[in-house]
């Protein structure tokens, strides 16, 4: 073999690949089927959170238009499958349950106020598992890659060692395609451990971001329930009563 040909050798994976010892190839492979399965979770994640902001910003600018809650509500369907208008139907649907009992006491009001935040808050926790579903995946090959990699280089190594001593021959020649073969499995550990690492710290932050915007909305749920409890203003107005009522009942 000439220097030339010995030198491509060296940086060809498939040969790597194929002069590994069977422990070396399993690890070889192990990392790479960690690899795929850690790059199917970053796409599924970037295309889902790409979704879920996507349908927030559409849903929040409804909110915006100053169009009533009711109607932005009925638009998302009976069973929307994003989180911010199934927190203003549980929020609506709770208030006028409380509301055709008929006018409501302090008391009552603040138990219909804490009763729309345990079950905004319970919707938010539920959601937010949701988001961070398959982040595990990418922080179990983020740290254990790399160590996976490295039990395959101190494995190739000792083959490489005793090969070296079988042969009785310790120039680089001899030495330079086993060492070769043995760091060629970190190399595939850092290589699936790098993204899988960057991809869990990025959706991490933005899975957290989601959730802190289900938080607001809710926090602004309540506070407009608050308002139209104390006789406030509010973009949403319920059906009139009828007239021997409109005394006794505070306008939403």
């Amino acid at each position: 073999m000439t220097a030339e040909a010995a030198d491509a050798s060296l940086l060809n994976p498939v040969h790597l690949f194929m002069a590994a010892d069977w422990v070396v190839k399993s690890v070889m492979v192990g990392l790479a089927i960690a690899s795929v399965w850690s790059w199917t979770v970053i796409i599924d994640k970037a295309f889902r959170f790409a979704a879920l902001n996507r349908q927030a910003d559409t849903f929040e600018k409804s909110i915006a238009s100053g169009r009533s809650l009711e109607e932005v509500a009925a638009q998302a369907g009976p069973e929307p499958s994003h989180a911010l208008p199934r927190m203003l139907q549980i929020a609506l649907s709770d208030w006028r349950e409380t509301r055709s009992k008929g006018p409501l006491t302090d008391t009552q009001g603040n138990l219909l106020i804490t009763r729309i935040d345990r079950a905004l808050d319970s919707l938010i926790a539920r959601e937010g598992q949701r988001v961070e579903e398959g982040l595990g995946v990418l922080s179990v090959v983020a740290t254990a890659s790399p160590f996976v990699g490295l039990f395959g280089t101190v494995w190739g190594i000792m083959n490489a060692f005793g090969r070296i001593a079988a042969a009785g021959n310790t120039n680089l020649t001899t030495v330079a395609p086993a060492i070769a073969e043995a760091l060629f499995a970190t190399a595939i550990g850092l290589a699936a451990a790098i993204p899988a690492y960057i991809a869990y710290n990025k959706f991490s932050i933005d899975a957290g971001k989601f959730s802190g915007r289900l938080e607001s909305f809710a926090d602004d749920l309540q506070a407009a329930v608050a308002r139209r409890l104390g006789g406030g203003s509010a973009p949403v107005a319920p059906p009139p009563p009828p007239p021997s009522d409109l005394g006794s009942r505070r306008s939403i």
